[in-house]
């Protein structure tokens, strides 16, 4: 299973992962993005995301005890989930990603609103940036989030795209 997967290889890297994972009942079993994007990048995409989540809102798996060891957590699992995407030799999917980190923490900086689309377009057409460029664009210089919403309910329909925004909302809370 996909958490036991994270965890476990999480726990086998650091014993300061191992104190931050949440015990095995209190762990919340969400798959949020994944269903957008290819079965094979499932993996790596929760992982980024579970990064994500240790940066900035409620990580499903991890209850770090304090900033320091949040901040590390995430970047390890960030750096975890990129490498098992570059597993499959996919270089535009990693940039993708790249990408999507990058202007993640461009919008958490200016405090901004959008990276639920972000996240959402980014897993639904992982490694096909190309098509994402001008709406990354117009979220970025703009804060238009709409174009990358759009982009990804054509690449995977309304109602996984509804699903993956509404559990976004709900972990995306700030710490």
């Amino acid at each position: 299973m996909i958490w036991d997967e994270i965890a476990a290889e999480a726990a086998a890297e650091s014993s300061l992962w191992v104190g931050a994972l949440r015990p095995a009942d209190q762990r919340r079993q969400l798959e949020v993005f994944s269903p957008l994007a290819e079965p094979r990048y499932a993996l790596g995409v929760e992982t980024i995301y579970e990064g994500y989540l240790t940066h900035y809102g409620v990580p499903r798996l991890f209850s770090p005890p304090d900033d320091d060891v949040a901040l590390l957590l995430g970047d390890y699992l960030y750096a975890h989930g990129l490498v098992r995407i570059a597993s499959f030799g996919d270089t535009d999917a990693v940039a993708d990603l790249s990408e999507l980190i990058s202007l993640c923490s461009q919008l958490r900086a200016e405090g901004a609103a959008g990276d639920g689309a972000l996240w959402a377009a980014s897993a639904a057409l992982l490694g096909a940036g190309e098509r994402l460029d001008a709406a990354r664009a117009a979220l970025r210089l703009r804060g238009e989030a709409e174009p990358l919403e759009a982009a990804a309910r054509a690449a995977a329909g309304d109602e996984a795209v509804d699903r993956a925004l509404a559990l976004h909302d709900e972990l995306n809370a700030v710490r």
